[in-house]
């Protein structure tokens, strides 16, 4: 089958077309998918996105109408697709249900500790050959209030990092994870760990629900020297709020991996255009605050399972089976994988 997978990095890549390498015929774009470039896989049954292709009715409709019968998204989270109008139009729709956790929540770590050490800040001065600690003070990790919001596999690799730290731990979540509790971490209502942690971590996925979890409100409720890090999905995090809490003063450190309004900017050179999106830049004025650009899952290892995933998603398909990768249609797993 011709695949076309759209959103490929140039160091993913080599590692995609290994892997398909004498099994289907594979052309890589680094075009991410939309109803604009939709059209370009006129003629191939199966596409492959990335994390911020925006697969809404029309898109898919666009795909549909070109004879594409899969999408294949290189990633965990798919509330970019509308699974809905792709059941309608009868598109099977996979993704990548889980990767290396330890990727994700060894980023979020290293977001904590840059903004909590002014790593940023020093290593800028430094290159100036400007070797004063003015302004870099830090705090020691050990015998913080870490909060992980979501304890889920991700959440659960941050709590074990934290308790290597030596740090108390409190958790919400629906349902407690017995690990984070051997770990001794405390389960508490939401506002409870956020007036009490000294360090946040999200960790949920994004749902209605949880759409700004981390609203004005709840910045409010954080200690004013609380450091905040996010490295699930940018819509959890109310970014306007942010920016008005920074301003005020507030948070030491802000560490994020996500951004509410990513697609279209993060993945792509904007440094001779700059961005247009003025929240984003507003805060990245803020010396406390580091962003990277949805990087957190970029290693190899996390990669190389998403692109195993992504194969036998594809030779699941072509065989007419499906797995607990499939998103649409649903329906029971074949061979209780």
């Amino acid at each position: 089958m011709e695949i076309i997978a759209y959103g490929v990095q140039a160091d993913e890549q080599p590692l995609l077309e290994s892997a398909f390498a004498g099994r289907h015929t594979l052309r890589c774009l680094s075009l991410f998918l939309n109803r604009d470039t939709a059209p370009l896989a006129a003629g191939a049954p199966v596409v492959s996105s990335s994390v911020n292709a925006e697969l809404d009715a029309e898109a898919l409709a666009v795909l549909a109408v070109g004879g594409t019968k899969l999408i294949a998204q290189r990633s965990t989270g798919f509330n970019n697709i509308d699974l809905d109008a792709a059941a309608e139009l009868g598109l099977t729709v996979a993704r990548v249900s889980s990767y290396s956790p330890y990727a994700v929540a060894e980023h979020a770590w290293a977001l904590a500790l840059a903004v909590n050490r002014r790593l940023s800040r020093a290593t800028t001065r430094s290159r100036e050959f400007d070797f004063r600690l003015d302004g870099l003070l830090g705090r020691d990790i050990h015998g913080m209030t870490v909060g992980v919001l979501g304890t889920g596999k991700i959440g659960e690799c941050f709590a074990r990092i934290a308790h290597g730290f030596g740090t108390r731990l409190l958790g919400w979540d629906l349902t407690p994870n017995p690990v984070c509790q051997q770990l001794g971490m405390s389960y508490v209502d939401r506002d409870e760990l956020l007036m009490k942690s000294d360090l946040i971590s999200l960790h949920v996925p994004l749902v209605p629900a949880t759409h700004h979890l981390i609203d004005a409100a709840a910045l409010t409720l954080m200690k004013d020297d609380a450091i905040l890090v996010n490295t699930s999905r940018g819509g959890l995090l109310d970014s306007t709020a942010l920016v008005e809490v920074l301003r005020a003063g507030r948070l030491t450190g802000v560490g994020l991996d996500v951004y509410e309004e990513e697609t279209g900017v993060f993945f792509t050179d904007r440094s001779l255009r700059g961005v247009s999106d003025d929240v984003l830049a507003r805060l990245l004025t803020f010396p406390q605050v580091l962003v990277t650009s949805h990087q957190a899952y970029f290693t190899r290892t996390a990669i190389g399972q998403i692109i195993d995933a992504t194969v036998r998603n594809v030779e699941d398909f072509a065989a007419g089976r499906h797995s607990e990768n499939t998103l649409v249609p649903k329906g029971p797993v074949a061979g209780g994988r």
